[in-house]
């Protein structure tokens, strides 16, 4: 299985700008640019490849959780994860992505809060987009009920 996304971009980095796009539609010709990505906080301007890592990674997370409490017998009544990128300039120069932050709120019914986790954590650890991820640290927050 392959997943494909297209990137055109026009211009200098600074300056220029580009579009991405998906075969699913779900993002065609989405603008962005270096100002969307590094000065545009509340992402309204257009997209970047930290958000779009964020989205991979929640919802793939999410993903694999769903198959780990299946696993148990169980059904999720709801997963919600917030995935936080973090991108910091560095000393040597660039930029490089320092971290990842999933914060995720769950509800199963009929599982108790110490299984949840731990079946969060093997999720986080085993979910194809965390391993692609490995050179990033990459830390959870739960919130559990039942």
């Amino acid at each position: 299985m392959k997943r494909k996304a297209t990137a055109i971009w026009k211009g200098t980095g600074l300056e220029g700008k580009g579009t991405l796009s998906a075969p699913s539609g779900f993002f065609n010709e989405t603008p962005y640019s270096a100002k969307t990505r590094f000065e545009n906080e509340d992402g309204k301007a257009g997209t970047n490849p930290e958000e779009l890592i964020a989205a991979a990674h929640a919802g793939c997370f999410n993903m694999a959780l769903s198959f780990q409490i299946a696993g148990e017998g169980k059904t999720a009544d709801e997963l919600n994860t917030v995935a936080t990128v973090s991108i910091e300039k560095q000393e040597a120069g660039g930029f490089a992505i320092t971290g990842i932050v999933l914060d995720l709120k769950g509800k199963v019914s009929g599982m108790d809060e110490e299984q949840f986790t731990k079946l969060a954590n093997v999720a986080k650890e085993n979910c194809p987009v965390s391993k692609a991820l490995k050179a990033v640290p990459i830390s959870l927050n739960i919130s559990f009920s039942s």
